[in-house]
């Protein structure tokens, strides 16, 4: 089962090995003369007026091919389509095809059989519009030609080419700075006067505000004057503590208390009618 497997891999590459190359049409021109001409002289180039133009040898029709890149100019049949000649070209201007000096309607080309023998003849166009256009087909497909060679060239180029190595040597290191830019001042909390509030004493803690009527003690704080700040130190044996500052202070402080946690609740009577009221 496996050999029968590989058998058919195998036929299979050797089908798709065996296909022809695509071959594409560039130009069809439908009546064109063939003319045996003299051999050519030293240093001379190729004059139709050498030739005998009014009793051509052969007439039909041209179509130009392309199988990769080699052209073929085929010379048929009108009516069968037989083969008459072709020529193989493989670079244009080149051997294969050649002008004339004397006329722009007439070729030589150089035709080849499948024995690889050559010969060189004659064609001419009746209408000049046909020259052009079999001219400019083939300078077109060579201009392709071209366009491949140097993308490969290039691609060539590129493989073999020295390679950008962005890895690290051996003992090579990287620094990278973070977190250095420029640090913003955040803005201080501002109190409901407007004025800002100084960081608490060290060593002190500090609870919040007390609230009218639901403290466990009483502590006043009066400051003004000239006085620009003032350190609290809180006496937690006393919860009445009355501490005054410079009255010429011009920062307002807030009432502060201290955990009930840490002063003893003063020895008054069991009646909270006796409590200080504000």
């Amino acid at each position: 089962m496996t050999h029968s497997h590989n058998s058919h891999i195998n036929n299979s590459r050797i089908k798709m090995a065996a296909e022809p190359e695509y071959e594409s049409i560039l130009c069809v021109k439908p009546d064109v003369n063939v003319y045996r001409i003299p051999p050519r002289a030293s240093n001379r180039a190729y004059r139709a007026a050498d030739w005998k133009l009014d009793s051509p040898d052969w007439s039909g029709r041209m179509r130009i091919t392309a199988k990769g890149k080699v052209a073929f100019i085929k010379l048929e049949d009108k009516v069968s389509g037989e083969l008459f000649a072709q020529a193989p070209v493989r670079e244009y201007p080149g051997v294969a095809v050649e002008t004339v000096s004397d006329s722009s309607r007439y070729f030589v080309l150089r035709i080849q059989d499948d024995n690889g023998r050559s010969a060189f003849i004659g064609v001419g166009f009746g209408d000049r519009g046909d020259a052009f256009d079999f001219n400019v087909a083939l300078q077109d497909h060579f201009k392709w030609v071209k366009q491949e060679n140097e993308i490969s060239k290039n691609a060539h180029l590129g493989d073999s080419g020295p390679k950008l190595d962005l890895g690290f040597k051996e003992g090579q290191t990287i620094t990278l700075n973070i977190g250095q830019g420029k640090k913003r001042d955040k803005p201080r909390p501002q109190g409901s006067g407007g004025f800002g509030l100084l960081p608490p004493p060290p060593g002190g803690k500090i609870a919040p505000p007390a609230s009218s009527g639901s403290s466990n003690h009483n502590t006043v704080v009066q400051t003004g004057g000239m006085a620009t700040g003032c350190l609290l130190e809180l006496d937690s044996s006393n919860s009445n503590t009355v501490v005054q500052s410079n009255p010429t202070s011009d920062l307002l402080w807030g009432d502060f208390s201290a955990p009930a946690s840490s002063v003893p609740p003063p020895s008054q009577p069991q009646n909270s009618s006796n409590w200080i009221q504000f």
